[in-house]
């Protein structure tokens, strides 16, 4: 375990649950807008009901402040929100909102409310960098012994695993654990790349088994990879050792030639011919150390650079000469004199040895990512699932729904667990205790709400708006916009339902028509026989003359879906800030944040909830 050291300040529990108010008020005004579906955008008239203003002046107000990359101002003269709390004077958002209607009036100042209230700008997050450099870098990750994952993963789950990673490893140093477990593992992306790049015994835990399945294949297919990489890695080394060896006795040699030539010639005349041989001895030995001794001293000078993993060349003592130059090195050498001549037979024995030892390991080593299947939830007992559960670190990348609390309900409760990072998505699959259409389930252990204070409100944000929250600003800034044109054959034909076949409410779903479909009257077609209704009611006159009675209001849909875009990071950290508060609420808890740890245009959900349990040499700084 690392020796005592501050962990990063994370935030107050009273701090938190001030700032929870505060976005609760804005919440509560803006979230209708988000809980709105889009399929009824026409049918319920979403865009009167919902805004005041022409949609191509929301269009423009929201390019110029809600999708901006520039931070919001610092200054409360700059950025009146942030003084929105009970002391400031500012006691609504009527200038956000009308009072009478409660439709949007104030789009710009809507689009820096949202900003102000998502995670970004909200002063709620702890930087990657500091928690890495607080936890005192990896040390299991050496150069020249990395695996790239770029050659079997597609660029976005490389970002992810590697970034992921590396604060994994950095925990597991920090408690001196060495077992992880990977719940909703998937394919084994990020147990893979654990156990081959830092050594770390990792349990990937999958409901599927057709997920589990895979995940053993494709680490049998990874390991060929990383054996791959170990030899090209211990082949580059040992050809620069080569490399600097023949380059210094080269010069060295021609050194020597000249210093010998001298001391022989003096010599000469006055001694005798076995004489002359002992001192000719006597000098190529001399000669022979030099070059040794040289070739040790930079070995040494830069053993920080080389790998010391089990497989390389290197021996046990990396100090001596015979344990750090390949044989071929060493037989270089060994004419000048035959005492090594022995040693580098004893090298070569050593070498054998240590051979076998580093298959037999790798043999070990072979189950060091296992993967598992079985469903996890709050209440699952590890110890019978993981025969040979020890103190270890739980994770989670991209863990859907209700996996990601119970992923924190279950590190909180399980001794074994000393931390946990968690990087959950899919917030429209989780469980709301306090939602109108879940009043009938008897759920124990719901997804949201998780803190105590949100559970006093009885806070419910609706399926619509966990969706939202699901959207990716940061894509739609840089250009990776919304798919507008679906969106609006979708609406436009739940206009067409409601009025020819008289259905409102549908269970079934029309999927991904769209992107199989040619034209609008292909796409309405393909639908209603997807929904199973009769479509020879419909001319393609008919049809056609809904396209183009709400086309001219396309650019409706588009803004209000822009408006549910910028609100979208303000409910993603309503749930994530739940999650962080739950985490304060525990008395076995000695550190607690949330981490931005992926490029969001990459990787939209980009924060992990990060714990450490309480140990005797922790050392927390106020405030977390």
């Amino acid at each position: 375990m690392a020796a005592a050291s501050p962990l990063p300040e994370s935030g107050d529990l009273d701090v938190l649950r001030g700032k929870l108010r505060e976005l609760l008020r804005f919440l509560r005004k803006a979230i209708p807008i988000a809980n709105a579906h889009t399929v009824e955008f026409y049918t319920e008239d979403l865009w009167e009901r919902f805004v005041g203003g022409s949609p191509d002046k929301v269009i423009e107000a929201l390019r110029s402040h809600g999708l901006s990359a520039e931070a919001a101002p610092a200054r409360w003269e700059e950025r009146p929100l942030e003084g929105a709390g009970e002391n400031s004077g500012f006691s609504d958002f009527s200038n956000i909102f009308c009072e009478n209607s409660q439709k949007l009036v104030n789009v710009e100042a809507f689009a820096l409310a949202a900003k102000y209230y998502s995670l970004p700008y909200f002063g709620v997050c702890t930087p990657l960098e500091q928690v890495l450099v607080t936890l005192g870098g990896n040390q299991q990750q050496k150069p020249g012994n990395k695996v790239k994952p770029d050659d079997f993963m597609n660029a976005k789950k490389c970002h992810e695993v590697q970034v992921m990673s590396e604060l994994i490893g950095c925990i597991a140093d920090f408690c001196g654990i060495r077992q992880v477990i990977d719940l909703g593992s998937g394919k084994g992306y990020l147990s893979s790349f654990l156990s081959m790049q830092y050594g770390l015994k990792v349990y990937g835990i999958d409901s599927s088994n057709v997920n589990t399945h895979g995940a053993k294949e494709r680490n049998r297919k990874l390991k060929k990879h990383w054996r791959v990489y170990q030899t090209r890695s211990r082949a580059h080394i040992n050809g620069q050792v080569l490399e600097k060896a023949k380059e210094n006795t080269a010069q060295d040699k021609q050194k020597c030639k000249t210093n010998t030539k001298e001391k022989l010639l003096s010599i000469n005349n006055s001694v005798t011919n076995e004489d002359k041989r002992s001192v000719s001895d006597s000098v190529l030995s001399d000669f022979t150390d030099a070059v040794i001794s040289d070739v040790t001293r930079q070995m040494e000078n830069h053993s920080d650079t080389l790998p010391q993993r089990a497989g390389s060349f290197f021996l046990e003592n990396r100090s001596t000469l015979l344990n750090v130059l390949p044989v071929d090195a060493i037989k270089l050498a060994s004419p000048a004199t035959k005492d090594y001549g022995k040693l580098s037979e004893e090298h070569e024995e050593k070498k054998k040895t240590v051979s076998i030892k580093d298959q037999a390991k790798e043999s070990n080593e072979s189950g060091i990512y296992s993967p598992l299947t079985s469903y996890i939830t709050a209440e699952s007992e590890l110890c019978d699932i993981i025969t040979d559960l020890e103190d270890c670190i739980m994770v989670g990348l991209h863990t859907c729904g209700d996996l990601a609390p119970n992923t924190l309900r279950i590190f909180t409760s399980k001794s074994e667990i000393k931390g946990v990072c968690s990087v959950g998505c899919c917030y429209h699959l989780l469980s709301e205790k306090y939602e109108e259409q879940c009043k009938d389930y008897t759920l124990e252990m719901w997804g949201f709400p998780m803190c105590q204070y949100l559970k006093e409100e009885a806070w419910c944000c609706g399926r619509n708006a966990r969706m939202s929250a699901c959207l990716a600003l940061e894509r739609v800034a840089v250009g990776q916009g919304l798919a507008t044109e679906s969106l609006f054959y979708r609406a436009v034909l739940q206009e067409i339902i409601k009025e020819y076949y008289g259905i409102t409410e549908c269970d079934k779903h029309v999927g991904k028509v769209y992107s199989k479909s040619t034209s609008f009257l292909d796409y309405v077609r393909k639908s209603l026989k997807k929904l199973e209704l009769d479509d020879s009611k419909l001319t393609e006159k008919m049809i056609m003359e809904y396209y183009e009675k709400y086309k001219p209001r396309m650019n409706e849909l588009e803004a209000f879906n822009m408006l549910k875009v910028v609100l979208a990071p303000c409910i993603e950290t309503l749930i994530l800030m739940d999650r962080l508060c739950y985490l304060k609420e525990q008395d076995n808890i000695a550190w607690s944040a949330l981490v931005k740890l992926f490029d969001p245009v990459k990787s939209p959900r980009c924060y992990a909830v990060t714990a450490l349990k309480k140990q005797p040499c922790f050392q927390v700084e106020a405030g977390c």
